[in-house]
């Protein structure tokens, strides 16, 4: 067990650092960051990683709003002075501000996701950059250093409820003078800088059927609100009443900067396991696709790390055919090739397996790939995230893979394989 200095237990700590004596807690599901393959280009270390466990703490760490004050100099007041009690900052003027006091929850576990490595970060979220990202460096971060907290009731884990913002060091919160904030009536809640979004799916994304939902803000307070004009309007969205900030199977959350995707250990039951992926891949190496040109058997392999082994596939993205490399049908000026089984002209990419279970909406053989980057998936799992909008910049949306973060390409983002197989 790793015990931080506010006294709680960090799960994923305990989960890769323990002494092998803990009895198996209840998972109560994963928060896995799009744009990564299974891992991080450096590795999973820590709280840093593509992928964070959420377990039931030994001790509730919870904790629900309790009392609200005005102060005139909230810097110097009890509250935000007590390390021990949790507290929300909401400054009015420079004057004046309102504090919200928390108190503990034995009826819930809180975790916090962000940008700081500071202790009450269960999970360290840098910024995602697309495509390859061994060498990337992001050099201005949008993502706020604690950015949200999520509590899940312990003896009803399907409720994982999420709020924006969460407790510093000092197990406080502040909203400056120039945050979105508001009253109604004697309740104050309000929106962080940038803002943290979620979309819930229409329909169980567990099965392939579930349909990409709206993009919705999710404030301090946990309301739910339509999304500003732009990412850090001042002027917040009108509240959203049919919709609520408990966390389904395959709900996306935006930080500006980095998308992550809730999944429940319900749904996560019904998903393919990594094995199970290797077992597809295998299944399709069993069938010995072949290059039409070199006449060398292709093999696609079963790790994330692509080596320019002789045997590794590419695809045509315009046709789809798979082949091996060669330099038949290179076009000098555009490096385009024309594809030597239908003479299509276009790119040529690594074809290469998406890892990452949590992705998945189906178990089935990998069909397709995604447009430019060739990660491989099932027919549902591609489509299903062709068709996501994520957040991009201030107020743009954009389709991606989920393995990788590359901007889908093509009218459709995705392109079925062809293989040169079983010719036996």
């Amino acid at each position: 067990m790793v015990k931080r200095t506010d006294g709680t237990v960090s799960p994923i700590l305990a989960e890769d650092g323990g002494d092998g004596q803990d009895k198996p807690r209840l998972r109560y599901g994963e928060l896995v960051i799009l744009g990564y393959n299974g891992y991080l280009p450096q590795g999973d270390r820590g709280r840093r990683r593509s992928k964070f466990v959420l377990h039931k703490r030994t001790e509730p760490s919870g904790v629900k709003r309790s009392k609200h004050y005005i102060v005139q100099s909230p810097q110097t007041s009890k509250a935000i002075l007590d390390a021990n009690q949790h507290s929300i900052s909401y400054t009015l003027s420079r004057n004046q501000a309102v504090i919200v006091e928390y108190k503990e929850d034995t009826e819930t576990d809180m975790f916090q996701v962000g940008r700081s490595s500071e202790s009450p970060i269960d999970f360290v979220v840098m910024d995602t950059l697309p495509g390859d990202k061994k060498d990337a460096k992001v050099m201005q971060s949008t993502i706020s250093r604690f950015a949200c907290r999520i509590l899940v009731n312990r003896c009803e884990p399907a409720k994982a409820r999420i709020f924006a913002a969460g407790f510093d060091s000092s197990r406080n919160i502040f909203l400056g003078e120039k945050a979105t904030k508001w009253q109604d009536n004697v309740e104050i809640d309000g929106l962080t800088t940038n803002g943290v979004l979620i979309m819930h799916p229409k329909g169980s994304f567990c099965g392939g059927n579930a349909k990409c939902g709206l993009w919705r803000e999710c404030s301090v307070g946990g309301d739910v609100f339509s999304l500003r004009e732009s990412r850090s309007a001042q002027q917040k969205g009108q509240p959203i009443y049919d919709e609520c900030n408990i966390l389904q199977d395959g709900t996306l959350i935006d930080l500006c900067g980095a998308t992550l995707l809730w999944r429940s250990a319900e749904g996560l039951q019904h998903s393919p396991t990594k094995h199970d992926l290797e077992k597809l891949i295998d299944a399709v190496n069993a069938g010995r696709p072949q290059c039409p040109v070199g006449l060398n058997t292709l093999v696609i392999p079963r790790k994330v790390n692509i080596s320019d082994q002789v045997n590794q596939p590419y695809v045509y993205l315009n046709c789809g055919h798979v082949q091996g490399h060669h330099d038949w049908g290179q076009d000098e000026n555009t490096g385009a090739r024309r594809c030597p089984m239908c003479l299509e002209l276009g790119p040529v990419v690594t074809l290469c397996m998406g890892l990452e279970p949590a992705f998945y909406v189906d178990v089935g053989a990998p069909t397709f790939a995604f447009n430019p980057c060739g990660h491989m998936a099932t027919e549902k799992t591609v489509k299903y995230w062709a068709n996501v909008e994520i957040p991009h910049g201030t107020n743009g949306f954009q389709a991606v893979c989920p393995f990788c973060a590359t901007p889908l390409d093509g009218a459709t983002g995705y392109i079925k394989l062809i293989f040169q197989d079983n010719l036996d």
